[in-house]
């Protein structure tokens, strides 16, 4: 095992490292793990007993003359401090906190937002406290704070990960449950794993968004799309998809977009279906950040919405509302998801064990919400 902390407590000096204590050491400590002991620095111990460091270092290395009470002196000394840090250690080695940790990918998408809403509602019932991390949709960052969550003992996880490709993050994760801290997934999954976890029905909702607008007579229906290496990406794709192959209308290559979930691609893609030779009529926005975007370059291009382009986005966006724009959407019980993921995780905290079996997915429904802009309106 390899681990190096260090910290200042009271002006007592904690060091642990591998193989690096004297026997003497090892014999008056504990081993706090394998291979891991306690080190107090002898200014400290010589300030506590009222002797030099020299006759400290003669004591603790059995080395030199020093008379027994002095001797006995420096021992209890030693002794003491050793007793208030070695506290203080096995907190941080072994001591589970009251903390939740919650990794998501963008904090100023309000459907975060909601969640942590939905999060923190369960875990102020069980006394719990979050700590939210925002990795901006960074692989980097993401990797940085589940490494920090490792020295942290946190009592439990839940993560929305930038991407389900199993690898780059797993190997995190699989250190922090083999740790004890139990895992939830949320919203986006991570390929072959076995992580409990809580969706929303991506597919259903995206085909039902595109079936209305086939509904209304549109034909050529555009997506701005997830990633694909991100659960929401790729099945709201395939929604998009089979809605239009099971209404016989052929899926056109040049009426597919792929953006990133933020505002910034919906807002460049949009200007770049503008563009087209032949524009379509309709626009599916695959969620809340691009569907904003999307808008934006339909306002700034003199676009009516439905008049010259009908939208429907996923999940509801305040503003649309504060501003007077009837945007249909597929609607998702977000504050629920965050409530159920919370509980499902409390769960697993509670579990004296872990069976094979008690893996949960639990996947919620979506719902459709037409408010005008799916229309087609013929000129």
């Amino acid at each position: 095992m390899k681990l190096h902390i260090e910290l200042t407590y009271f002006q007592h000096k904690v060091i642990i490292k591998q193989n690096t204590c004297f026997t003497f050491y090892e014999r008056k400590l504990h081993t706090l793990q394998k291979g891991v002991y306690l080190v107090v620095k002898n200014k400290d111990v010589a300030v506590k007993a009222g002797v030099s460091v020299a006759t400290v270092s003669r004591v603790m290395n059995q080395s030199g003359y020093v008379k027994e009470e002095t001797k006995e002196l420096v021992l209890n000394a030693f002794d003491e401090l050793a007793s208030k840090d070695r506290i203080i250690l096995h907190s941080l080695l072994h001591k589970k906190t009251n903390i939740i940790g919650v990794v998501i990918p963008d904090i100023s998408n309000p459907f975060f937002g909601e969640v942590i809403k939905g999060i923190s509602s369960i875990a102020d019932k069980e006394n719990a406290s979050l700590l939210v991390c925002n990795t901006e949709e960074e692989i980097e960052k993401e990797l940085k704070y589940l490494d920090l969550f490792k020295t942290n003992n946190i009592m439990g996880l839940i993560i929305t990960p930038k991407t389900d490709q199993v690898g780059y993050n797993s190997e995190y994760l699989y250190q922090l449950e083999d740790l004890g801290v139990p895992i939830v997934l949320l919203d986006r999954g991570i390929n072959i794993s076995h992580f409990n976890s809580v969706f929303v029905n991506n597919i259903s909702g995206a085909f039902d968004a595109v079936s209305a607008f086939i509904k209304e007579g549109h034909k050529d229906i555009a997506i701005i799309s997830g990633p694909m290496s991100s659960k929401p990406g790729r099945e709201r794709f395939y929604g998009y998809e089979n809605a239009l192959k099971s209404n016989n209308i052929n899926v056109n290559k040049d009426n597919i977009f792929f953006g990133d979930f933020s505002r910034e691609s919906g807002y460049e893609i949009t200007n770049r279906i503008l563009k087209l030779i032949k524009k379509p009529t309709a626009i599916f926005a695959a969620n809340n950040m691009m569907a904003q975007g999307c808008v934006k370059a339909l306002i700034e291009n003199k676009q009516s919405i439905p008049r010259d382009m009908a939208l429907i986005g996923f999940d509801d966006v305040d503003m649309f509302e504060i501003m007077n724009m009837n945007i249909s959407t597929v609607s998702r019980p977000t504050e629920l998801m965050g409530e159920v993921a919370a509980e499902v995780l409390f769960d697993l905290i509670k579990e004296t064990e872990t069976k094979p079996n008690s893996i949960k997915e639990v996947l919620l429904e979506t719902k459709l919400v037409l408010r005008g802009s799916e229309k087609l309106v013929l000129n």
